[in-house]
């Protein structure tokens, strides 16, 4: 198991490369995007199932479960036209998904404290979106907003109530997933930056492979 997993994370680390790369080619190369983007987040579903727990576990159905939504997301953000909220709704119902992970785990004693500075980043971030979201946007991105900061801080409390190689790689992996929406959301409706989908990708897709691999790494420990 332990070298199935290593082996499949490399080829995660490489289509996630090559979606990085391909992002910032020109036409008709860039259409590679369109490939490997959805592909490495199908990979990451892969190593969720590897363990084989998908049916007897709560933890792992839950996981395995929020990366099809996250897949659906990926989706509706590359599709033509605005797409935007379709997205939003598609990682919303991931993070929620988290969350239910999160709660079948070891005990969330700590929950208070990773919340409050986790909040105060969330609503420091919000409060600089705000000037520019629309009406529409600004309840679905503040619900967005409440729904990851309540999923990284499940995520950093499990750690701290029960240290484990498994809930240090899901709580960094909620962590990175939190700082790649945050620099989404940055990018996308108040300061662009030419390295921005370098940055969004890779935390993503590091985030995501570190709480897929949290479910065979739990087998493991």
């Amino acid at each position: 198991m332990k070298t199935l997993l290593s082996v499949a994370g490399i080829v995660v680390i490489l289509s996630a490369s090559l979606t990085v790369i391909a992002d910032y080619l020109h036409p008709p190369y860039r259409t590679l995007f369109f490939v490997f983007k959805p592909l490495t987040t199908i990979l990451i579903l892969g190593i969720a199932l590897l363990p084989g727990t998908v049916l007897s576990d709560a933890y792992a159905r839950a996981i395995c479960l929020g990366l099809v939504f996250s897949l659906a997301g990926d989706v509706w953000l590359m599709v033509p036209g605005n797409r935007f909220l379709f997205g939003l709704v598609s990682f919303l119902i991931a993070h929620i998904c988290y969350i239910f992970a999160f709660l079948t785990g070891p005990s969330a004693h700590g929950f208070p404290w990773p919340v409050i500075p986790l909040a105060l980043i969330g609503l420091t971030i919000f409060g600089y979106l705000w000037p520019v979201l629309s009406a529409s946007l600004k309840p679905a991105v503040g619900v967005y907003m409440a729904v990851i900061v309540t999923m990284t801080a499940l995520a950093a409390s499990r750690a701290t109530a029960h240290i484990s190689i498994d809930t240090l790689s899901a709580a960094i992996g909620a962590l990175l997933f939190f700082i790649s929406d945050a620099v989404l959301a940055i990018d996308r409706f108040r300061r662009p930056f030419r390295v921005a989908q370098a940055v969004i990708l890779a935390t993503y897709y590091s985030g995501q492979l570190l709480i897929a691999l949290s479910i065979g790494l739990r087998i493991l420990h």
